[in-house]
């Protein structure tokens, strides 16, 4: 039973999307895709003056079920954490976040928003060294 909330959480997320569509001046912005399954996303972080408090968080792209709703979700948990926490996220939280088992065929669609999240602001941070995972990045 849990897990069919779950399942439900990720649809409606799916077809209703939290936070997606273009941010005007974005802190940052990254796109990176799955060539496996042709997944995209954009993230785009605008951040508190403090410059490391998440402010507000929007997506744009086209992918399946579990990437389009893992960015959603992850739009709405990003809002008030730190570029440190977002640094800290791994697949766990995803998985932990999403709710249900992804199989290892499905877990680069559940991740994709997370890293290209972390991959933009190590990118804003001037350590683009570890954004080696997803494609493209805008500034």
């Amino acid at each position: 039973m849990g897990s069919d909330m779950y399942r439900q959480q990720i649809l409606d997320h799916y077809k209703n999307p939290r936070n997606k569509g273009e941010m005007e001046d974005p802190t940052f912005s990254h796109t990176g895709e799955n060539p496996s399954c042709g997944d995209t996303i954009t993230m785009q972080v605008k951040l508190e003056d403090d410059d490391e408090t998440i402010e507000f968080v929007a997506f744009t792209g086209d992918g399946c079920a579990i990437s389009q709703a893992s960015a959603s979700m992850l739009s709405e948990r990003l809002q008030g954490t730190t570029l440190s926490e977002l640094e800290e996220m791994d697949t766990d939280d995803v998985t932990e976040m999403l709710g249900v088992d992804i199989s290892p065929m499905r877990i680069k669609c559940a991740v994709l928003a997370r890293q290209v999240a972390q991959d933009g602001a190590a990118i804003y941070e001037g350590d683009a060294e570890k954004a080696t995972t997803t494609t493209e990045a805008d500034d």
